[in-house]
């Protein structure tokens, strides 16, 4: 899928206040973790996420979305008015219905003629959402769309937190729960405009995508529990993200000379650091998120984007990779021209 006319007028993200360290939390589970021999430290060690953010109790989903919505408006300086479409990317959900998408815009104030609506593939769906907008703009059905996430992990992470102190956990059952205490919370969003609309704005050239849903059963949860096959998901997650690779190599010329920097969904150190190895990219490229936010679902990579550009790493031209993989398996990899 490639654009011509699609341009990032900003992006911006909102950290969650409350920091959770990694040995706060083993002191949560000591109960569990002394009965099973599992020593002090194992957490940050396997992981390497030494703290994660959650929100306050009664902060919802809509309500990180709209504050990071609200920063990519500053920055973009475009008015509300403008704003054709509204999509919401989050896993977190205020309720079953009605969608997240429309208490942002209603929150934001945004007009009867924009359209909201979410979308949910688990955490690539952020950049769908940015595909989605790229569409509507590329056919012109709109001049500029918003796609916001808003990521709230403090329910299942205390649903969780609650099961695992049970006599009844052994190691196995601990296992099948261990990817829930790596998540995190935050809010982004992304202004997407008409290129010509946005003469400073950084172009979005598309993405490339595979589904690999014979792996559907690695990884499956809702708003209480997340079971994982962690192995599992690594393993095809890899090799979905090689062939994936591979695909956008043919569509975006891509090669670990010619990308300046990787902006990854980030879930561990070792997820990270064996995905940049299977691609062949160096370490250097990408700005590691994982050990102050943990994984923040398809926040994850709209933050790290925003984070890089706030830290200078973006230099105007510089070609920047966007990739996923989320649970399901789906794959996805996308290029900037910042």
């Amino acid at each position: 899928m490639r654009f011509e006319n699609v341009s990032i007028a900003s992006v911006a993200h909102v950290d969650a206040p409350e920091e959770l360290s990694s040995a706060e939390l083993e002191r949560r589970l000591a109960p569990t973790l002394e009965r099973l021999h599992i020593p002090p430290g194992t957490l940050e060690v396997l992981t390497g996420i030494q703290s994660r953010n959650l929100w306050p109790e009664g902060v919802q989903p809509s309500d990180a979305a709209t504050l990071a919505a609200k920063q990519a408006l500053s920055l973009a300086r475009i008015d509300r008015e403008r704003v054709g479409v509204l999509i919401n990317t989050s896993v977190c959900r205020d309720f079953i219905e009605p969608s997240t998408a429309c208490l942002v815009h209603g929150k934001l104030g945004l007009g009867a003629d924009c359209l909201p609506f979410d979308v949910g593939n688990a955490c690539l769906a952020f950049l769908n959402g940015m595909d989605l907008v790229g569409n509507m703009i590329e056919r012109g059905q709109v001049d500029f769309g918003l796609v916001v996430d808003g990521e709230n992990c403090r329910p299942v992470l205390e649903a969780t937190l609650a099961r695992l102190v049970g006599p009844e956990i052994d190691h196995a059952a601990f296992l099948s729960e261990f990817a829930t205490l790596t998540l995190g919370s935050g809010g982004a969003a992304m202004l997407l405009g008409r290129r010509e609309l946005v003469p400073e704005g950084h172009r979005y050239l598309g993405s490339v995508m595979l589904a690999a849903s014979e792996h559907r059963h690695l990884c499956q949860g809702d708003q209480q529990r997340m079971v994982t096959d962690a192995r599992g998901l690594l393993v095809a997650g890899l090799e979905l993200a090689e062939r994936t690779y591979a695909r956008a190599q043919q569509e975006f010329g891509w090669d670990a000379d010619k990308i300046d920097e990787c902006v990854l969904h980030q879930v561990s150190r070792s997820h990270t650091q064996q995905l940049t190895k299977t691609l062949g990219i160096p370490m250097e490229k990408v700005l590691e998120t994982y050990p102050r936010l943990g994984n923040v679902g398809p926040a994850g990579v709209p933050i790290a984007l925003s984070m890089a550009a706030e830290a200078g790493r973006l230099q105007p031209g510089a070609r920047v990779a966007l990739m996923g993989i989320g649970s399901g398996l789906n794959c996805a990899m996308a290029e900037v021209v910042w």
